[in-house]
């Protein structure tokens, strides 16, 4: 998918389980994967759980790999 294809959805994120490699958003809908505004877990490798912080306000890309909700980008 090309960058410019790429659509960022805003969130919160609520909770952080670094050790997990999961993390628990407040976002809005992600047309991506036609699913509504809510407050969900996502899967996330450890770099980008490393630049997120419990009550920051990020948009981010999610998708699924390998079957499971993960982060995939993150601004």
């Amino acid at each position: 998918m090309a960058q410019a294809d790429v659509e960022y959805t805003s969130g919160t994120i609520k909770k952080i389980d670094a050790k997990a490699g999961k993390v628990t958003i407040i976002h809005g809908p992600l047309v991506n994967l036609d699913m509504p505004a809510m407050t969900m877990v996502f899967r996330a490798d450890e770099a980008m759980v490393a630049k997120m912080a419990e009550g920051q306000d990020i948009e981010f890309v999610a998708d699924r790999v390998k079957g499971k909700l993960t982060v995939t980008q993150m601004k």
